[in-house]
């Protein structure tokens, strides 16, 4: 069986039809800095705890302070609060061991995934085994930009063109916003081939490991099924949450620079979501809670 990412995941990624592979692109399992050189990914910030133990634990570790991130393997269900609480994983500079329970998405692939070729949607990713709600599946790994570099790339885009940029906008208690842009049409993951669901059955997560620099996780939404396709919402509703006045306002807008959805869910809008605001103006968007846009 062909495999895509050379070795460099954990497991195999298998790759169907035989005979067949997607267009090239150079893989990464991590993120990497852009071609523009604003933001280093790899770069060390975080100080590391001095947690002694093989796995750390609430209310010792400086790395949970804002509680606990996980149940056994599973992202830990949290209230549907104002703010989103944020996930930060011990790092390379903690004292703690490698089997600490706070060490999940830094360890990559943990389950067997194909990337296909599907009937209208160009190429898709699925599980070729079985996926408890809450588990990490994979993460959205490409080139870190800077807003003016990802604007650019945006803008130089033709309506023919596939646009894999997804731009992360984190509204936090203090009221600024953090931007994170990610591009993996050059350099990327299997994450690159997760194709839109307006019923998804992934949802993505900022994780900071070692810097305020978030690796982009999707974890499962729901028990997900060998041989399923493996989807999330462009529009970046944070755990499936209801629709919005105002999202939904940013999904109506002009149809002529929206492209048609494929997904065959029951709620399909018809349209991949599209916010026209994203590249406009740095700070154009407001409001309360996580919000992820794709273009």
């Amino acid at each position: 069986m062909a495999e895509l990412s050379g070795g460099l995941e954990p497991v195999a990624v298998g790759l169907w039809p035989p005979g067949e592979a997607p267009p090239a692109f150079q893989y990464s399992p991590d993120n990497v800095a852009g071609a523009d050189g604003d933001i280093d990914p790899t770069e060390i910030t975080f100080p590391g705890c001095s947690c002694l133990t093989s796995s750390c634990v609430v209310h010792v570790c400086s790395c949970l302070r804002h509680g606990e991130n996980y149940n056994g393997l599973c992202l830990r269900p949290t209230e549907q609060e104002e703010y989103a609480r944020p996930v930060f994983e011990c790092n390379a500079m903690c004292r703690c061991g490698e089997s600490c329970q706070n060490r999940v998405v830094q360890r990559g692939l943990q389950f067997r995934l194909e990337v296909f070729k599907t009937e209208k949607k160009g190429w898709g990713l699925r599980t070729l085994e079985f996926i408890a709600k809450g588990r990490f599946v994979c993460e959205y790994a490409g080139e870190v930009l800077g807003f003016n570099e990802a604007r650019r790339r945006i803008q130089a885009q033709t309506s023919e063109d596939l646009n894999y940029i997804i731009a992360v906008r984190e509204h936090l208690h203090s009221g600024r916003i953090m931007e994170t842009f990610v591009d993996p049409t050059y350099i990327g993951n299997v994450g690159r081939f997760l194709n839109h669901s307006c019923e998804p059955n992934l949802f993505m997560v900022p994780v900071r490991v070692d810097s305020m620099v978030p690796k982009l996780a999707l974890f499962a939404a729901t028990d997900i099924s060998a041989g399923e396709e493996l989807s999330y919402d462009y529009s970046g509703r944070f755990h499936n949450l209801p629709i919005t006045n105002k999202e939904q306002k940013s999904l109506e807008e002009d149809n002529r620079l929206r492209k048609p959805c494929y997904c065959g869910s029951r709620t399909c809008a018809s349209f991949l979501p599209w916010d026209s605001s994203l590249f406009s103006t740095p700070d154009a968007c407001s409001g309360s809670s996580p919000e992820l846009f794709s273009p």
